[in-house]
């Protein structure tokens, strides 16, 4: 039988099989006299938060946790994607904790839009998804932009507190905690883990200055992010790197607009008119007849509509319709966790498609 060895950072099992599990080293790492984890020695050596996978199940525990221990609690979701990398039912679990809520990836959206008008729909959406954020931050982790901010505010509310980072996956979270590492630690030995009752995972606790943790807890997976029904090779394809820029169709009744293969945009009537499209620079925009739409992507869904990949084809969900009449003048139509478009004047009526799971709604124009 072979020897188990435990990670002397985090005390997890040592794996040298799965690179993406929890646990993992090289082979090489197990010559060493102190034995630790890829995640560990990334955190120790250069400052870097790695995400790992967990269960539902898992996070809830971690959430009643979390509720349970007099905390500041920094919620980060995907500015890009407000309503896909919205955390449901985060409220229930806060207890009395305080929040603050941090918009990241600011700086993928069009220079055009005003951060006060940004910053004031952020806390109006989250009153409406049932949370009060003591605060609301634009910040883009990518390039640090407010994090100098954000880490004096995160010091003012925690008022001596351990303050818990959460987040969905590809929200930016590691990125986030790396950048507010540099600006409070400047370096240092960061390396410390705690386990959670009941959690195969370890949550990575960071030592502030006065004896207190900052703590990141593992990405949470939405289920009906956009993301997870793309191969992860084109995730690079509908995750802007840089701004968008936004691109005006001018359409008239019965026209179609197909983003890749991945969702749909049907305008049915309301006289001739312009569409603003949000979405990234990267995915192609085809633009067809309505009465031709259904043919089309089913000819060329995989090929000429990509992604998905044909590859994907047999496990690629339906794309379910979702009809709209918009009422008011300057409503963006969602597709979560791809974009959006922007309808400037009321009485249009619309269809939006999307996978199966993934939500399409309208909003007050973001920008």
């Amino acid at each position: 039988m072979s020897e188990q060895y435990i990670c002397i950072g985090c005390g997890v099992k040592i794996q040298t099989e799965d690179r993406n599990a929890i646990g993992y080293a090289p082979q090489s790492a197990l010559l060493k006299e102190a034995i630790i984890c890829q995640r560990c020695f990334r955190l120790k050596h250069y400052n870097e938060v790695q995400d790992v996978n967990l269960t539902d199940d898992d996070f809830l525990k971690i959430l009643n946790e979390i509720g349970k221990r007099d905390s500041l609690i920094v919620k980060i979701v995907d500015i890009f994607d407000f309503n896909g990398s919205w955390l449901p039912g985060l409220h229930r679990f806060v207890g009395n904790n305080k929040i603050l809520l941090i918009g990241n990836k600011v700086d993928l959206l069009p220079k055009s839009i005003k951060h006060n008008k940004l910053m004031n729909w952020m806390k109006q959406e989250a009153k409406e998804l049932g949370l009060k954020p003591e605060d609301v931050f634009l910040v883009s982790a990518a390039t640090g932009k407010n994090i100098s901010e954000v880490a004096e505010a995160i010091d003012k509310y925690r008022k001596g507190k351990d303050v818990y980072v959460v987040g969905c996956t590809n929200v930016g979270k590691s990125t986030f905690i790396n950048r507010i590492l540099k600006e409070v630690t400047g370096e240092g030995d960061v390396i410390t883990t705690s386990h959670f009752p009941g959690t195969t995972l370890d949550i990575i606790e960071i030592p502030l200055s006065d004896g207190k943790s900052l703590v990141d807890t593992p990405g949470i997976i939405n289920h009906h992010q956009m993301a997870h029904f793309v191969d992860k090779r084109d995730l690079k394809i509908i995750t802007p790197k840089k701004e968008i820029k936004p691109t005006v169709f001018q359409l008239n009744e019965g026209q179609t607009l197909f983003m890749g293969g991945l969702a749909r945009f049907d305008y049915m009537t309301g006289g001739r008119r312009s569409f603003v499209c949000h979405f990234s620079n990267e995915l192609h925009i085809h633009r067809t007849k309505l009465e031709n739409a259904d043919e089309l992507y089913k000819n060329h869904v995989g090929e000429m509509l990509t992604p998905p990949r044909t590859e994907q084809l047999e496990s690629f969900p339906e794309l379910v319709r979702h009809e709209f009449t918009i009422k008011e003048g300057k409503t963006d139509i969602v597709f979560s966790g791809l974009g959006w478009i922007t309808v400037n004047e009321p009485g249009a009526k619309v269809a939006a498609y999307v996978p199966r799971g993934v939500h399409a709604l309208l909003r007050k124009s973001l920008i």
